[in-house]
């Protein structure tokens, strides 16, 4: 279980590093298994690629000898992402996530060679983030399927389709070759159920421990105690919430009400106002008034990427 983290402000909007590695620290110590800056939530698309440098440098000090660094590698063309794989592989993080290129939605063709590029100029243990709905661009099971027998260190696929179908699929292709992460969080139980073993999500980074016990609940088949129905429904509306075009500015809202950051972006993106926020607000509040018990820091049996990939392990946990 993974979080896909934001990326913290200063008043001027350049990069608070020491905010950056102090939530790193924090959700380490809550039992995540890594962490996912310069995702999308990170907003990525908007920092330069000196800065994803300095950001990955900055998590690496802060976390890489506990838990793994697992950069989105989030550029605006192949070759930046080569160089940022690169830089990635330099600095000692553990692994990559390939997100598709964000200026335009590129057909299979464009897609496949561009996650061959990146995945020919590096050795770490890979995750191809397919996400239709945000990036306009949908590689099929069968897809998929192509890239991971021509390219050993793609490990894992964190898939963020609604329909949890895809990962039956991938496991009908290819076995236990691949795992398979969820990624839509409204679906997270069903497609752990469906074969995912892991979850990488933006909620992770505000409420890691229960978001912890959910998993673990939904990993040990425990879908039936009140624990876990209790729980669950505690979610729901924040995974509903999470879902749209602000993910980004209610992820950071999130963070400011429970004081483990703010809620500043970078334009063209601007802060939540007017019903928006109001409902937003609603949400959060409610969901921290009822907040159920969990012990934080539990963790729970972990399972490693790379299994069946030949050499060391590398200690990605899920």
């Amino acid at each position: 279980m993974i979080p896909a983290m934001t990326t913290p402000f200063n008043a001027d909007l350049t990069v608070d590093h020491g905010a950056l590695g102090e939530q790193c620290r924090w959700l380490a110590d809550q039992g995540v298994a890594g962490v996912v800056p310069l995702g999308s939530l990170g907003e990525g698309a908007t920092l330069t690629h000196s800065e994803k440098r300095q950001i990955l440098e900055t998590c690496v000090r802060a976390v890489s000898d506990r838990v793994a660094v697992l950069p989105g590698i989030f550029a605006v063309s192949t070759p930046e992402a080569v160089a940022l794989a690169k830089h990635a592989r330099a600095v000692g993080c553990r692994g990559l996530m390939i997100l598709p290129p964000y200026v335009y939605g590129v057909d299979t063709r464009e897609i496949q060679t561009h996650i061959a590029a990146v995945l020919s100029a590096t050795d770490l243990r890979c995750i191809y983030y397919n996400n239709p709905t945000a990036y306009r661009t949908d590689l099929l099971p069968e897809q998929i399927t192509v890239l991971a027998h021509a390219f050993p260190n793609l490990e894992a696929v964190r898939e963020s389709h609604s329909d949890v179908a895809r990962i039956p699929a991938l496991r009908d292709l290819l076995g236990d070759r691949l795992e398979v992460l969820a990624g839509h969080d409204e679906t997270v139980v069903d497609s752990i159920r469906a074969g995912a073993v892991g979850w990488i999500s933006g909620l992770i980074n505000v409420f890691p421990a229960e978001c912890v016990a959910l998993h673990r609940y939904a990993i040990a088949g425990r879908e039936a105690s009140r624990e876990f129905e209790t729980l669950h429904e505690w979610f729901r509306p924040l995974m509903q919430l999470g879902q749209g075009p602000k993910v980004i500015q209610l992820a950071k809202l999130m963070l400011e009400k429970i004081g483990r950051g703010n809620a500043r972006v970078r334009p063209p993106r601007l802060q939540l106002e007017g019903e928006t926020l109001r409902e937003a607000l609603a949400v959060i509040d409610h969901a921290l008034a009822t907040r159920p018990h969990v012990q934080e820091g539990a963790r729970f049996q972990t399972l490693t990427i790379g299994h069946h990939y030949k050499g060391e392990a590398v200690g990605i946990r899920m």
